[in-house]
């Protein structure tokens, strides 16, 4: 005796139901530009945002004596990769100004993100450097040494502590900051590196 088989039948059903799924879905470049320009500033404004809420965050693996990676420095970094040098000074700045309001603005981190944005978008504007990821962890790595020699330098003009204290303590957080930063530098750069891309092929 011969069982009917429903195979056929069962197969044919998520075949329609995948077609009409696809015809529903619209793909972004065919979305309204005012619609892709507010996923644009949704994704640029929510990465940040969660840049600043993973700063004072300590995970497994991203410790290393105390310090954790700078997320808005690689932020910083990421964002400049791609464009010019007084737009990656501008984002630094705004990203320091922001994290001043969450510590303290005295010494400012305006001044050391707005330095790593603009120097990044010199260095990528002279195509010194390839972009891939072991180029980004290497900026990152640079950036991030450069960034806490300059806060150190500032906690060392205030006058308030001794200036052996300050740089015995800021080589140390400089090289732990620069390890972990540059480590984690392509788990930010890819997906918005990725999303920026998809954006500026829109645009063209």
């Amino acid at each position: 005796m011969k069982i009917p088989s429903f195979n056929g039948r069962r197969q044919k059903k998520p075949k329609a139901a995948e077609r009409k799924s696809k015809a529903y879905r619209k793909p972004i470049a065919r979305w309204h530009p005012r619609a892709v320009q507010l996923l644009d500033l949704s994704i640029t404004v929510g990465s940040v945002l969660l840049c600043l809420l993973l700063l004072p965050t300590r995970f497994p693996g991203t410790e290393l004596l105390g310090i954790g990676p700078n997320w808005l420095l690689i932020w910083v970094v990421a964002w400049s990769v791609k464009r010019s040098v007084w737009e990656g000074a501008v984002a630094g700045i705004v990203l320091g100004l922001l994290q001043d309001a969450m510590t303290s603005p005295d010494p400012t981190h305006a001044l050391t993100l707005g330095l790593v944005g603009l120097l990044t978008g010199l260095v990528q504007k002279q195509r010194f450097i390839q972009e891939d990821f072991i180029s980004i962890a290497l900026i990152v790595f640079i950036m991030a040494i450069l960034a806490e020699s300059i806060f150190g330098l500032q906690l060392s003009l205030t006058g308030d502590r001794k200036v052996e204290y300050i740089w015995a303590y800021y080589q140390r957080v400089a090289l732990a900051s620069a390890i972990l930063s540059s480590l984690w530098a392509p788990i930010v750069y890819y997906p918005l590196n990725l999303w920026w891309q998809k954006r500026k092929a829109i645009e063209q």
